[in-house]
């Protein structure tokens, strides 16, 4: 396998750190984003000489586009990057605060967005290149008291969809991430958790909360099989547009998408009662 140069964003903990580890397990330079000294230092001393760690905040533009360039500068053009960095926030969609909804996708969304639009310009110069960022299985399919979180994830899919449409022509692949229930610490310390305030949710909601909290550390997913999964689709010639991560995420993604297909067949006859009958003017 050709080795290349990698940038993942969030790679203390969780899926960023296998998607790490395997890359470097594979041979590659790996570039990994952290928040805090401490981390920077365990990161490089996975694989001294090919690790390297960069302080950044996701959302901040300036930061984040200046560490890309810099990078490109130092360690090599970018070949591979992941735009992984994000956090769950639950609650249900009255309880939640704008202001947390607001950040949730301040994080999700924009710094995704910002990590890729700060990538892209160096792949499109040189005609080659993989784009990818972590959505989630809640980001083709929503369960209740996610709204804000699978709300992030399904415009950062629509982004992505997009994207790989425009950048096709320049040799570039573009992948969504969509990982189950894996065994990191996204349940636990990484979940930001509205209060419940309302007690007309809590029969509805109270369960989902206690029994999330109660997989914590017990999910289906081995985060180290799933780094190897991205780092194979980074060799193929045509890696897919999306990349299911999961039995849970394969089962809950193809039952939303039935479910929207159903929706579609049941109401077809009112949906074309809309058109002019004259049809379009051209």
């Amino acid at each position: 396998m050709e080795k290349r140069n990698w940038l993942i964003t969030g790679v203390s903990t969780g899926l960023g750190r296998a998607f790490a580890q395997a890359a470097l397990a594979a041979g590659h330079t790996v570039v990994g984003t952290v928040r805090s000294e401490a981390d920077l230092r365990s990161f490089e001393e996975l694989r001294p000489g090919r690790a390297h760690g960069r302080i950044l905040d996701v959302t901040d533009d300036d930061a984040l586009f200046g560490v890309v360039g810099e990078v490109e500068s130092s360690v090599g053009p970018l070949d591979v990057v992941i735009a992984n960095a994000g956090y769950g926030l639950e609650g249900t969609f009255e309880e939640t605060p704008l202001a947390e909804v607001r950040r949730q996708f301040e994080v999700n969304v924009f710094g995704a967005v910002a990590t890729l639009q700060a990538a892209l310009p160096h792949m499109r110069r040189r005609r080659r290149g993989h784009l990818m960022a972590v959505t989630s299985m809640g980001g083709l399919m929503a369960v209740p008291g996610m709204s804000a979180y699978c709300g992030s994830k399904f415009a950062l899919e629509g982004i992505l969809e997009a994207l790989g449409k425009e950048v096709a022509q320049f040799g570039i692949h573009v992948t969504a991430i969509e990982p189950g229930s894996f065994r990191t610490d996204w349940a636990g310390r990484s979940m930001t958790r509205a209060a419940q305030s309302i007690d007309d949710y809590d029969e509805l909601f109270t369960p989902i909360r206690e029994a999330r909290q109660k997989a914590s550390g017990n999910q289906l997913g081995n985060p180290a099989k799933a780094g190897e999964a991205v780092v194979h689709i980074t060799s193929v010639d045509q890696p897919p547009a999306h990349l299911v991560l999961g039995s849970d995420a394969l089962r809950l993604v193809s039952a939303a998408r039935t479910a929207v297909d159903e929706d579609i067949r049941a109401w077809e006859q009112l949906s074309r009662t809309t058109d002019f009958a004259e049809g379009a003017q051209l």
